[in-house]
């Protein structure tokens, strides 16, 4: 009972950060907004783009969280909506990636016509955003860590945060010196920075999706493990994947003589040391098989 009361209270906490950071990110985007449009700065007007992309990433980090609360609601939905967030993950590192490319983009465009821009309304834009991703991050930054779509989330406004430092950067380059491509080399800056990290988001979540194994589960060492539990022969149908992450899943069929219920115990103090506690263990009387010659075996 005080597990499932943590896990909700901590899902409530997850839920109520990230409403908060979606009312401070959707201000800071009105105001950002309007700020660049009064000025006619490009530079801004791209960065209040990226503070979109943060804002939906929030929504969809929110919705993910939410209907992964559900649990299971039909028959048909085992795992409930857990992959919801893996999903949302995908969609973000799109985002990012786009967000990279316009970055990039609106660069080079510059390049041959940069905006006569005053410096002033950047800096104070700038360091108001930094004051917005600041708190914003304060609140994700924990929940950042077991949720890839709070991961999602998180990583945009940081990214922003990088933004915001060059926008802040460039406005004061305009307004002591009035070099007009300071904006160039800060968009291309964020956008190089940005990317890397994108990839590495859409590369986890792709992970989970296609049912890899945990990068922190050695595979083959849990097999030899499995089978030097006393009086296992065989080790087949073994199988670890991902739910989410911090959920692990883990499925085995054992070939044994002794007295299944210890081999199922035994078995499961092999697992648990792993941090594999969801885990569904097959013990089967043995086929012909009399030694552990064949814990090689996995039949798909």
């Amino acid at each position: 009972m005080g597990a499932g009361h943590d896990h909700h209270h901590g899902a409530d906490t997850r839920v109520s950060r990230m409403l908060i950071a979606a009312a401070i990110l959707t201000a800071f985007f009105a105001l950002e907004l309007a700020t660049a449009l009064w000025i006619n700065s490009i530079a801004l007007l791209a960065d209040a783009g990226h503070m979109l992309t943060d804002l939906v990433a929030m929504f969809m980090g929110l919705t993910a969280v939410l209907l992964a609360r559900r649990g299971s609601a039909s028959a048909a939905r085992t795992y409930g909506w857990h992959r919801a967030e893996v999903f949302t993950a995908v969609a973000n590192a799109a985002l990012l990636l786009a967000m990279a490319a316009f970055i990039l983009y609106e660069a080079i465009e510059r390049l041959g016509d940069a905006p006569e821009i005053p410096g002033v309304p950047m800096i104070v834009v700038a360091l108001a955003g930094l004051a917005a991703n600041a708190v914003v991050v304060l609140l994700l930054r924990s929940h950042s860590k077991d949720s890839l779509a709070v991961k999602g989330a998180y990583m945009e406004v940081v990214a922003d945060t990088v933004g915001s430092v060059g926008v802040l950067i460039a406005g004061i380059v305009t307004v002591t010196t009035r070099w007009p491509y300071a904006d160039v080399v800060v968009a291309v800056f964020v956008a190089l920075w940005v990317l890397p990290r994108a990839i590495s988001l859409a590369r986890a979540a792709l992970r989970i999706l296609s049912e890899s194994s945990p990068t922190h589960i050695d595979v083959d060492e849990l097999r030899t493990a499995l089978c030097a539990v006393d009086g296992v022969t065989e080790v087949h149908d073994l199988h670890v994947w991902t739910l989410v992450p911090g959920k692990d899943v883990v499925t085995a069929h054992l070939t044994s003589e002794r007295d299944s219920a210890r081999v199922l115990d035994d078995a499961r103090a092999v697992l648990a040391a792993r941090g594999l506690d969801h885990a569904t263990v097959q013990v089967e009387p043995p086929s012909g098989a009399s030694d552990c010659s064949s814990c090689e075996k996995n039949d798909w």
